[in-house]
């Protein structure tokens, strides 16, 4: 049972499991699509900003810039709770 997708539909697919913080995966079996066939797409209709970046192989690079963008909105949380902490402490010492 094969399916034919236009153009259109593959194209947003590509742009919401690329610009979404959740897995490749996980928005494939959302919009009701084979993770596979999703990540075909990805490789056909977006292009990384860097090609030099194959360094790993073992993991999909758009699952690595997922991860790295939820380890950095957590290091920004960390620091900021750190700020209020040293500044809760500087206060409270004089």
């Amino acid at each position: 049972m094969s399916s034919s997708y236009s153009s259109q539909f593959k194209q947003d697919a590509v742009k919401l499991a690329v610009e979404s913080d959740q897995s490749v995966a996980k928005t494939a079996r959302d919009l009701g699509v084979n993770a596979n066939t999703l990540y075909t797409w990805i490789a056909k209709y977006h292009q990384p900003e860097s090609p030099t970046n194959k360094g790993s192989g073992e993991k999909h690079p758009y699952d690595e810039l997922k991860r790295l963008r939820r380890e950095n909105a957590q290091l920004k949380e960390e620091r900021d709770i750190l700020k209020k902490a040293a500044a809760y402490f500087a206060k409270n010492s004089r």
